[in-house]
């Protein structure tokens, strides 16, 4: 697929690099570009001369499509349809952005995301058409096409009907993370923009083995995460294994946030960061390399999209150290301080200081505690030992002709579960006694 890449601005230079590696992502080769610098025209975004050298290059090129990194009204793309070789097709950023995330949705969560999203887009469009066309004589105004009343109530239905069934996945994963949690698991989430380095920083924090010892334990852990240099290569999450002794840690890689966003569209991902959410601990990803107030920008809008629900401690990461001289790096460090007080500096690529990273997450999850049980010899008593030692680190155990001494340190919901099994073994033990 071959694509043209157009962009307008108010004022100032326009800059297409991320909208050529949303095409990129998508599968489009860029083979062209048209920008300007002007307020949008209201029936073509561009210009009608720049609309021009736009249908220009399209043949020139033989482009299939052309994808404007603006949002286009329903009229303008209808315009602009009218002015390009026929099969042309037209998109906008948002559009393209929904295509790339239809072509990542693997789970069905991430497919219901997606047809929300879509729904959302459509929506207003739909909504539009039946209240132009039924101020006309004529239904199909502006090309628009014929309306019908109730494909605008039929896309309302199919939002809250996903809505239900997203509430429903929600529901079971929240179940699985309290099981983690009761079976001593600390959760970590990686937040961040796309291409900040998460993927990669997963696999330098998990233990791949541990992983697939679990996988029967957990079916939703996924052995595999992807590292490309690409956009949107995590869509859903992958949560897999880390070893910090003596915690059993699960780190989940979540979708990247990407910039100017409309609303609609972070709505309809929103339970995506439900991981975020409710972890234990959030590693706020950030590509280091980058211009230092192009960081600064994401650094502002990922706190205000965190902090909206988000309780646990964030640890802001600076990634990409490899591509930064120290000079540079210090100098972001302290221009970045506010946002970003005492950030861990690594490589994810290379490795670079990530036992100082592991070292950070022991220190940020919440502190084990010690305890001392004393269970009585029971014919359960054996399983409630050997249950204890999967989910806390035992320091000692005492057998007695009556009574077993358990030792250990660990998460405080285990403590509570263990003293809970005690208790039930000594009302067991005298009720036979």
């Amino acid at each position: 697929m071959r694509a043209i890449i157009a962009k307008r601005v108010d004022s100032g230079t326009p800059d297409t690099s991320e909208i050529r590696e949303l095409a990129e992502a998508a599968g489009y080769t860029v083979v062209g570009e048209i920008t300007q610098s002007r307020r949008a025209d209201a029936a073509l975004q561009l210009g009608e001369g720049k609309a021009e050298a736009l249908a220009e290059e399209v043949v020139a090129t033989d482009a299939t499509t052309v994808i404007f990194d603006n949002r286009l009204g329903p009229y303008q793309t209808y315009n602009l349809g009218q002015l390009l070789p026929d099969g042309v097709e037209v998109i906008d950023r948002f559009t393209l952005i929904l295509e790339i995330f239809g072509q990542r949705a693997q789970t069905r969560k991430a497919q219901l995301q997606v047809e929300l999203a879509e729904l959302r887009y459509e929506l207003p469009r739909a909504e539009a058409k039946t209240s132009l066309a039924k101020r006309e004589e004529h239904p199909g105004f502006m090309g628009l096409g014929e309306y019908d009343e109730s494909r605008e109530q039929d896309i309302k239905n199919q939002i809250s009907r996903i809505r239900d069934e997203l509430e429903q996945i929600e529901q079971t994963e929240e179940q699985r993370r309290e099981r983690r949690r009761d079976s001593g698991f600390d959760l970590v989430a990686l937040a961040g923009y796309t291409n900040a380095g998460k993927s990669t920083l997963l696999r330098q924090l998990a233990d791949d083995l541990a992983v697939e010892e679990n996988v029967g334990l957990h079916p939703d852990l996924d052995p595999t995460a992807e590292s490309q240099d690409k956009l949107f290569t995590t869509l859903g999450t992958t949560t897999r294994r880390a070893d910090i002794e003596p915690r059993d840690v699960l780190v989940t890689d979540t979708v990247g946030f990407i910039s100017d966003l409309p609303h609609w569209l972070v709505e309809s991902f929103k339970s995506t960061l439900d991981s975020v959410y409710r972890a234990d601990l959030v590693l706020l990803v950030v590509d280091v390399s980058e211009d230092v107030d192009e960081i600064h920008e994401k650094l502002v809008t990922c706190h205000d999209t965190l902090y909206e629900r988000n309780e646990a401690p964030i640890v802001t990461v600076l990634n990409k150290i490899d591509k930064v001289d120290a000079e540079d790096l210090e100098e972001k460090r302290a221009a970045l301080s506010a946002l970003a007080p005492n950030p861990v500096m690594v490589s994810a690529k290379s490795g670079t200081n990530i036992d100082v990273l592991l070292e950070r997450i022991d220190a940020e999850l919440p502190e084990w505690q010690e305890e001392r049980l004393l269970l009585p010899m029971t014919d359960e008593t054996m399983s409630v030992v050997s249950w204890i030692h999967d989910n806390a680190n035992v320091d000692d155990v005492t057998y007695g002709d009556e009574d077993v001494i358990v030792e250990f340190e660990a998460r405080p919901a285990v403590i509570s579960q263990a003293r809970s099994r005690a208790t039930e073994l000594r009302t067991a033990a005298a009720e036979s006694a």
